[in-house]
């Protein structure tokens, strides 16, 4: 009999997100590698199944509340329920929210640890509670799924969990992100987000306190204050809120206080179906965050073809190797994005390594590793 897997679908509606992108790729993906699988996925309350579910999966609601507290009563109550209701032989929580009990084995992929990493990230009472609460039940499962060995590290550091109970998966960049433009990709995307003419930088991701982008705007103050010519920094994505009182300075004042206010553009959010074009018309790329699980979006980059200079942390020099400029500060990140403008040949290495390096991750390859996952799981509790 074929094996019948119940996956959480919280993030299924939500393709902006990590873990929602993650989830729509591993879906066919699992059907591609695998035609003899079941696989159920279970729908939070009032959500949907995406347009582009496999006609194969089904789609299981749930009835509940919304918000946080809807989000809790989801993971730990209606969707082990939904999993011993649909009979399956397994469940996967495809991110870092599984529940304390479950009628059938679990498996948990868990992105990162920010919040243990990081204490900004768990300031509040309630966000306290709810890690304490997934950190004791992703003890619990029979095994974790993580994309990096950077990431695997600190679940064991900081979850307690042996290595012989995790598993190295590293994700992929969708087939979409390619170097191959059309004739008419950069003016039409240019005239939709009022992008800057010619060369630009590029930033693209949240303005979360790890993700740095006030390092950035120092970095390329250098960059602004060097070149004769023009080159903007363009920050694409939902624009941050303002200053709350007692908070240091918003992007946009931070960005007036090094005069460099004129240089920086804000096209806001990018549909998702132009993220390839964007890519691929920048100059570079810069990823400043200082702390990610994987960091998927320097993949797409250089998938596409672009240079990168991102900061020097172990995931990055995991995922990059030799294929992007990694650095250690705001001076540093100026200069390798000078470098890359003012040099050619080292634009074109960068551009080539990058192309190279992102032919070692498919969505193939982790299909085939997590249906191993799955049987292993499964396996291990299968009493025949």
């Amino acid at each position: 009999m074929p094996l019948h897997i119940a996956i959480n679908g919280w993030f299924a509606a939500q393709p902006h997100t990590g873990s929602g992108r993650y989830l729509r790729q591993l879906l066919p993906a699992l059907l591609r590698e695998e035609a003899n699988l079941r696989l159920s996925l279970i729908l939070p309350p009032g959500q949907n199944p995406p347009l582009d579910l496999p006609a194969e999966i089904a789609a299981i609601p749930t009835r509940g509340p919304g918000g946080a507290l809807g989000k809790l009563i989801f993971e730990q109550h209606s969707f082990p329920a939904r999993v011993a209701d649909c009979g399956a032989d397994l469940a996967h929580v495809p991110y870092w929210g599984p529940p304390l009990r479950c009628p059938v084995p679990l498996i948990c992929t868990v992105h990162d640890v920010l919040a243990l990493v990081l204490p900004q990230y768990r300031r509040h009472l309630r966000q306290r509670f709810y890690v304490a609460l997934v950190s004791a039940a992703a003890r619990g499962a029979d095994l974790l799924l993580t994309d990096s060995e950077a990431a695997a590290a600190d679940i064991r550091e900081h979850l307690a969990i042996p290595a012989t109970r995790i598993r190295t998966i590293p994700i992929a960049a969708d087939r979409s992100f390619h170097p191959r433009a059309t004739a008419d990709e950069g003016q039409s995307l240019r005239q939709r987000y009022d992008l800057p003419p010619d060369r630009f930088i590029l930033y693209l991701g949240g303005y979360d306190y790890h993700k740095q982008v006030r390092l950035l705007l120092e970095a390329y103050s250098y960059v602004a204050r060097a070149l004769d010519d023009e080159v903007p920094l363009v920050l694409a994505g939902k624009r941050p809120p303002k200053r709350r009182r007692g908070e240091p300075p918003d992007l946009p004042t931070l960005a007036d206080e090094l005069g460099i206010a004129d240089q920086v553009h804000w096209p806001g959010p990018i549909a998702e179906s132009d993220l390839p074009a964007l890519y691929r018309q920048a100059t570079l790329f810069a990823f400043p965050s200082m702390y990610e699980g994987f960091g998927l979006m320097l993949l797409e980059a250089m998938q596409c073809g672009t240079p990168v200079v991102a900061n020097n942390i172990a995931v990055f020099r995991e995922l990059a190797d030799d294929a992007a400029f990694l650095t250690d500060n705001a001076r540093e990140m100026g200069g390798a994005m000078l470098a890359i403008l003012n040099q050619p040949p080292l634009r074109d290495s960068l551009r080539n390594r990058g192309l190279a390096r992102a032919t070692h991750f498919s969505w193939r390859t982790v299909a085939r590793k997590t249906l191993a996952a799955y049987r292993e799981a499964h396996q291990a509790t299968d009493p025949s």
